[in-house]
């Protein structure tokens, strides 16, 4: 539900823009506003699980991710679905954190959690590949505020399972809230991520993408400071001094941007060079995501066997042999030359994602949980806009499409080779319980 969120708006939005009568800024707002509050907002979401109970910010976010997709999709103006997507991404941040912290603490042996990180990430898998698919179907069919609508029996069916289902999680209010260090989070995600969508359309070189990344870096070194400082950090920083912690953050901001940043390219390649309607583009995509869920629960289900390193060192060169394949077919390759590919990086990346998951989440206490949870998932958020923001920039400023398509597959199949790297340093070979 929410990853979905983030893709399927893409397809929507044109017509979105149409009814509403909307400006190209209020366009850009519409799909950027979510993933700005969304993945500034992580860590906070974290934070707050962990001293207030996981389960109950769980539940907190998805009752206000439902009300503001209801808002979204009762929308009468484009300033009010704006406004309703930064509630929705406000809410999104509060979920994404306790989902996995809640999976650990059901999943107590390793090989049973394993097994549910699989789950957790072929359903993020498919729903980040099955959204343009999934747009383009609501869109031509029901029209266009079914793309919020849906959300709503998605989320009464997952506060009325969570609450039924889901046992009371510890709270620790005896912690407190670094709120000036989650300020300088926020803020440095948020201008990060601005910067980087922004970088898309303005170039790399324009003035307000260059003052956003070094208003982001300046703040990113406040929280930097204020962590050394405070008696209550947001994370350890033993916990960040971890091999496993901090390598296997990397590792999802590395697949996150060789992933996306395919989607993001393939989409505009089928569209904009192959003529392509929105709906046979989500056709297009559909190999990348029928593998996605097979490789989450068989990576899951091979965990407890072979460990984490050998999955995700494998599932990593499987997706950089895929995005190689496809930058070295030359100029427009015919389609089914391009399905192998897709398919190899589709699946070489849900392969990983259950293993980086599990080494993240081990490394940390469950006192920590949700902020481990937060981290993985805030650095996977930016490897998501850096990707898609370095694919517009290629295809905007190269001689032409086909170099510029490329060249971002290039890329992202160097940026998955340097992710199996780390994972040979960082990932655990077995799990301890296992060993």
């Amino acid at each position: 539900m929410v990853i979905l969120d983030v893709t399927v708006i893409n397809v929507a939005v044109p017509v979105i823009g149409r009814r509403l009568s909307a400006s190209l800024t209020g366009i850009q707002w519409i799909t950027d506003g979510y993933t700005l509050v969304f993945a500034g907002f992580l860590l906070t979401g974290g934070a707050l699980g962990d001293r207030l109970g996981n389960r109950r910010v769980f539940c907190a976010g998805v009752a206000v991710f439902t009300l503001a997709s209801a808002a979204c999709a009762s929308a009468p103006s484009a300033s009010f679905l704006v406004a309703a997507r930064l509630v929705e991404g406000l809410g999104a941040a509060l979920i994404v954190p306790g989902s996995l912290a809640l999976l650990q603490q059901a999943y107590p042996a390793p090989a049973a959690r394993a097994r549910a990180f699989g789950l957790w990430g072929s359903m993020a898998g498919i729903a980040a590949s099955a959204g343009p698919l999934l747009g383009g179907l609501l869109v031509s069919t029901v029209g266009w505020r079914w793309v919020f609508l849906i959300n709503l029996p998605v989320g009464a069916a997952c506060l009325a399972l969570t609450t039924r289902c889901v046992a009371r999680s510890p709270r620790r209010a005896a912690r407190a809230l670094d709120w000036p260090a989650q300020c300088a989070v926020v803020a440095a995600v948020a201008l990060l991520t601005a910067a980087l969508n922004e970088a898309g359309r303005r170039g790399w070189s324009d003035l307000a993408v260059l003052a956003g990344l070094a208003l982001a870096v300046l703040a990113a070194a406040a929280f930097a400071v204020r962590e050394r400082l405070a008696r209550a950090p947001v994370l350890p920083p033993s916990l960040l001094r971890s091999r496993a912690m901090s390598g296997g953050a990397v590792i999802g901001m590395l697949f996150n941007f060789g992933f996306y940043g395919m989607v993001f390219t393939a989409s505009l390649e089928f569209q904009h060079q192959r003529g392509f309607s929105a709906l046979r583009t989500g056709l297009a995509l559909l190999p990348a995501v029928v593998v996605t869920m097979f490789a989450s629960v068989l990576s899951g289900r091979l965990t407890g066997r072979t460990g984490d390193r050998p999955l995700v060192v494998s599932g990593m060169l499987l997706a950089a042999l895929g995005l190689a394949g496809w930058a070295a077919l030359g100029a427009e390759p015919a389609y089914p030359l391009l399905v192998a590919p897709m398919m190899a990086a589709g699946f070489g990346t849900s392969f990983a994602l259950t293993g980086s998951t599990a080494t993240v989440m081990g490394a940390a206490p469950s006192a920590y949980s949700g902020a481990a949870s937060a981290l993985f998932n805030t650095t996977r958020q930016i490897g998501s806009a850096t990707g898609v923001a370095l694919g517009g920039s290629l295809l905007a400023t190269a001689g032409d499409y086909g170099t510029g398509l490329r060249t971002s597959m290039a890329i992202g199949a160097l940026a998955y080779l340097t992710a199996a790297g780390i994972a040979l340093r960082c990932v655990p070979a077995m799990p301890a319980a296992v060993r």
